[in-house]
């Protein structure tokens, strides 16, 4: 992040513009929103400028800039156009420790405008650090389509009832919970409609139940979901995925969840990492959470208060255990969402394009785990090898010898295409075709590291033809 978004207090303070042309009159109208007093300096000003001068919100001095007139402003704005003269005004700001910004000149300026949702008091600004500003417009006016004119007011609304609901609400948490009801319920649609009158009985009666529900100590009920993160790429996520990590006051998330899914959640949220690597399953005296030790943290939250948030990559019901997770909530009386993610094997396999069913090739799939190393969870090896469709083998790295070695012996032929997807769905994707009587070597040689995933059948074959040929695009 090359800037820091932050927002300015005006009020109290005085503002500098440095110019008396167009440039000039753009900051001049963006800065009239504010409450601070502003200082025009330029020889000559435009008609529009005169016209907003003579209506006392702006001072003008009818001289040419100098050092001195930077010093106690809150900001400064160089908006004459000529490059000497917007450099001094940059080179005294920043000495004096006065942020600046320098009309078309983000490498002389401390700080840059952007695009500008105003919904007084809710404002959003959208900016592209210098490089795009018509993108940043753009995505503006979107934004300004999406959002209701009467925004403002609903956040004035709410602001006045924040003391009464915090005297009957003690709860941190119960006063959130409070607030996110609101601004979905009709109460808030009344505001938006200009039915305030109404809207205040309403949110009066509103929070009369809240004092009544959080009397004499009755806690927040607290919930899970388990998430499923898909293979890798935030955008797949699903949007009740996105809605819940947004409403999470926790989220307890595996090794294989990439770290960019959880710039989804709400910043203050509480994020426990709670990975297992595949070799620590079954050690005893692991630093890790054993699976108990997980189900434990999940329960003791919910009774917390906590909305909790089980992330997990792939999807909760596919070798994720989120099975044993929703049994042992519910048996402890917790009510649980359940959100599917998608699984490595349709994830890995659309990034790699490689069909997982196909007419000739494949009338099957089927999902294999490649851990099992107890004769209670061995595959049957006869069946897979007879089947004839497309094996996705997941957690196979560290068993490829293994998994090759039982299939051929089984009777599948050592010359089956097979192709391994490492970091499928992610930009250090690889996708790495081969034959199922080299597959120990080719995760040697290619040195494979986990996550990845190992499909076995005629349809890896078809990965080297539609990866190859990219002129096809051009023609």
């Amino acid at each position: 992040m090359q800037y820091f978004p932050a927002f300015m207090k005006l009020e109290g303070g005085s503002c500098l513009i440095v110019g008396g042309g167009e440039a000039a009159l753009a900051k001049l109208r963006l800065l009239e929103k504010g409450t601070g007093s502003i200082t025009l300096v330029a020889p000559r000003i435009l008609p529009a400028i005169e016209e907003v001068v003579r209506c006392g919100r702006v001072i003008w001095e009818a001289r040419p800039f100098t050092g001195e007139d930077v010093r106690d402003r809150r900001l400064v704005f160089a908006a004459t156009g000529r490059g000497e003269v917007d450099e001094r005004v940059s080179v005294s700001a920043q000495a004096a420790g006065v942020p600046v910004n320098v009309v078309d000149g983000p490498a002389a300026s401390s700080f840059i405008t952007p695009a500008i949702v105003d919904r007084d008091p809710i404002l959003i600004g959208v900016s592209s650090a210098g490089t795009a500003p018509i993108l940043a417009r753009s995505i503006r006016a979107q934004l300004e389509a999406l959002l209701p004119a009467e925004l403002g007011r609903l956040a004035r609304f709410a602001d006045s009832f924040r003391g009464a609901v915090k005297a009957v609400i003690p709860s941190f948490i119960g006063r959130r919970r409070f607030w996110e009801d609101f601004f979905a319920s009709p109460v808030a649609r009344q505001v938006l409609a200009g039915q305030e009158q109404q809207a205040r009985e309403a949110m009066l009666s509103r929070i009369n139940r809240g004092q009544g529900s959080t009397a004499q100590g009755t806690s927040v009920e607290g919930s899970v979901a388990l998430v499923g993160a898909g293979p890798g790429d935030p955008e797949l996520l699903t949007l009740k995925a996105q809605r819940l990590l947004q409403g999470a006051d926790l989220i307890v998330y595996d090794r294989l969840v990439n770290p960019a899914i959880l710039e989804h959640a709400r910043r203050d949220a509480e994020r426990l990492f709670v990975g297992k690597t595949p070799a620590a399953h079954h050690k005893t005296g692991s630093h890790q959470e054993s699976q108990g030790e997980i189900q434990q943290i999940l329960l003791q939250a919910v009774r917390n208060g906590r909305r909790v948030v089980r992330l997990k990559g792939g999807d909760p019901f596919v070798f994720g255990r989120g099975g044993e997770e929703l049994s042992y909530l519910e048996a402890a009386g917790v009510t649980v969402e359940v959100v599917p993610g998608i699984t490595a094997a349709t994830g890995c396999a659309a990034s790699g394009r490689i069909p997982l069913t196909q007419r000739g090739l494949a009338q099957s799939v089927t999902f294999v785990t490649g851990q099992g190393e107890q004769a209670a969870s061995e595959p049957d090896w006869q069946s897979l090898a007879r089947l004839g469709g497309t094996l996705c083998f997941y957690m196979g790295v560290a068993t490829a010898d293994r998994i090759a070695e039982k299939l051929m012996v089984a009777g599948m032929n050592g010359a089956t295409p097979v192709t391994v997807v490492e970091k499928g769905t992610l930009p250090e994707e690889r996708c790495l075709p081969g034959r199922l009587d080299g597959l120990p070597a080719l995760i040697a040689a290619e040195a494979v590291e986990a996550p990845a995933l190992i499909v076995i059948g005629e349809v890896a074959g078809t990965q080297n033809i539609n990866r190859l040929p990219s002129f096809a695009a051009a023609v």
